[in-house]
């Protein structure tokens, strides 16, 4: 079947690899709708590991049910994309993003499991969520990053009236700065980089007020809203600036929620953490509930992530699609796959 492999530093390449089989029951699927996600530009940018097919954001159509009993073909599903262990304390808690098996087998993000950048795919069969018929299916393939944003800001603990600065608009900021408002933000600000993404944010509604954050009087711009600091600050970019900005954009005592990650050490400003006695959170994954909520509010109408969609390309586009993607010019902030194209 046809898939996108990593292929080198910022190569991404159309191959064939097998036609996944059922596999300790695993459920298999033909990929409807796959999404690009920021994790995947990072290895694209390294390269490594080379030959890997990425895409653990889907939706799909179920052609071998393996073990699960209450599935049959045909039917619509979407997954879970991690393998954890179902025996650890971080498992038998309800957080199974901590477990320190989750990211090992994860689908399209390990070898071993390739992922929606191709025709089909297999979940594990305890991960398999069954999805509602009047939610697309590119709504489905919307699920997973949204509960990643969804998680980053159960973290921050949100109080009515809060005002909160999101640092990067990329699709995970968009989601935090849209979750902020909903938990009860009065007043949400995004600084970004790419100015045509950060008015975009706006657009959108998911932020009051967008600030550039290559304006040299960036820091006295971003802070006259809140000149003694913002209650809550995510960073979804995961540069040495970016984290800087969010320690010291917060107020004494208020909370930090690094979502984004950098594939480098970075530099930080600790004694600002350190004198104003900050709290720090680093965000990743979702719980499963998390994930399901997420499924539960698109379903409910309560939030529309189609609005974030902004194009859909066939495997032969995905290398220009991450190039849209990184340029830096581009307002496109989420662009999905469909295999069949």
């Amino acid at each position: 079947m046809k898939c996108v492999a990593l292929k080198g530093k910022k190569r991404l390449e159309v191959a064939n690899i097998n036609r996944p089989k059922t596999k300790d029951g695993s459920v298999v699927i033909d990929v409807k709708k796959a999404g690009i996600c920021g994790s995947d530009i990072h290895y694209w940018d390294i390269g490594l590991p080379e030959g890997l097919v990425m895409g653990h954001e889907f939706c799909g159509i179920v052609t071998d049910p393996g073990s699960r009993n209450d599935l049959k073909v045909g039917d619509r599903v979407t997954g879970l994309p991690i393998s954890p262990c179902g025996k650890c304390p971080a498992c038998l808690s309800g957080n199974p993003q901590y477990c320190p098996d989750t990211w090992t087998y994860a689908v399209g993000l390990s070898l071993t499991n390739p992922g929606g950048y191709a025709e089909s795919t297999s979940v594990r069969p305890d991960l398999v969520i069954k999805v509602p018929s009047n939610i697309t299916d590119s709504e489905v393939a919307m699920v997973e990053p949204t509960a990643v944003g969804l998680h980053a800001v159960n973290l921050a603990d949100i109080k009515i009236g809060a005002k909160v600065l999101v640092i990067g608009a990329g699709i995970i900021g968009d989601i935090c700065a849209m979750f902020a408002k909903m938990n009860g933000a009065s007043y949400v600000a995004i600084s970004e980089t790419n100015e045509k993404r950060g008015k975009k944010a706006v657009t959108l509604k998911c932020a009051d007020e967008y600030f550039d954050a290559r304006d040299e009087k960036f820091m006295e711009k971003v802070k006259k809203e809140c000149p003694f600091g913002y209650d809550v600050v995510f960073d979804c970019s995961g540069n040495s600036a970016a984290v800087s900005t969010a320690l010291t954009c917060v107020k004494p005592n208020g909370v930090v929620v690094m979502v984004g990650v950098s594939m480098e050490s970075i530099t930080i400003p600790s004694i600002a953490l350190v004198m104003h006695e900050l709290k720090v959170y680093g965000a990743i994954g979702y719980t499963y509930d998390e994930f399901k909520e997420c499924i539960d509010l698109m379903s409910s109408r309560k939030i529309d992530m189609l609005k974030f969609v902004d194009d859909i390309v066939g495997l032969d586009g995905v290398q220009n699609a991450f190039e849209r993607l990184t340029s830096g010019e581009d307002n496109a902030i989420k662009i999905l796959i469909d295999p069949s194209r």
